[in-house]
């Protein structure tokens, strides 16, 4: 799949789309305040209206400015964690190309708000494990997914070395094994969505786990449709 087949607007539209019609089941997960739907629904539609205005701008750029815009138009505490998480993003894929290994990186960024690790290799690394972990819990699920052969893919493939590690270059080939191997599995991209947000700060609320779940899985759906294009 060509780089340019990839692109932020169309990515976070379809998770600003899919927030809004759960809206009313994410504002009855905040057993608090009763308005955590409300505030998802703003978030994405600002982060969506930043990529339409940058829409010609580098990834990096686009990804820093959705999150200068959510600072000054959204004031909860869900808006501050994406504008850090969005924040982090933008530093971790500035200058490099957007494909499958690098909106999967961002995504996991992301969702930590801005905790993630930022070097190639650390990042490298911890998503190849974290998507490897999902995926041998949807193959638990489905006989289907042959783990076996995609790690020995991984191992055989790429520019992977024992000093250096994987880095997010290597990540593409990797993450479009992933996702091919889970297109039309439901039970795969969600274990996959899991993985991504398993131990980030979106975990520790229930509601914000609900929804960062919710918005993991729709972009990697979202990212699997843009393979077939």
């Amino acid at each position: 799949m060509a780089t340019n087949q990839i692109d932020l607007l169309s990515l976070f539209n379809k998770v600003s789309k899919v927030v809004k019609e759960n809206k009313t089941s994410l504002n009855k997960a905040d057993s608090y305040n009763h308005d955590h739907g409300d505030h998802m629904t703003e978030i994405f539609e600002v982060i969506t209206q930043a990529m339409k205005e940058k829409k010609n701008a580098d990834p990096a750029d686009q990804l820093e400015y959705a999150a200068d815009l959510l600072r000054g138009k959204v004031k909860s505490g869900s808006g501050n964690l994406y504008a850090e998480g969005l924040g982090s993003a933008a530093k971790q894929i500035s200058g490099k190309d957007l494909n499958v290994g690098t909106v999967m990186s961002m995504l996991q960024t992301i969702m930590n708000a801005g905790q993630g690790t930022t070097t190639q290799s650390q990042s490298g690394g911890g998503l190849l494990g974290s998507l490897l972990g999902g995926l041998a819990s949807a193959q638990q699920e489905d006989d289907g997914l042959d783990l076996g052969d995609l790690m020995g893919a991984f191992a055989g493939g790429g520019s992977t070395d024992s000093q250096n590690g994987m880095d997010l270059g290597d990540l593409v080939g990797a993450g479009m094994k992933i996702l091919n191997a889970t297109k039309g599995n439901e039970n795969g991209l969600e274990s996959l969505a899991g993985s991504l947000l398993s131990g980030t700060k979106m975990e520790e609320s229930d509601y914000r786990k609900q929804s960062g779940q919710l918005v993991t899985s729709t972009m990697l759906k979202a990212l699997t449709a843009m393979l077939d294009q």
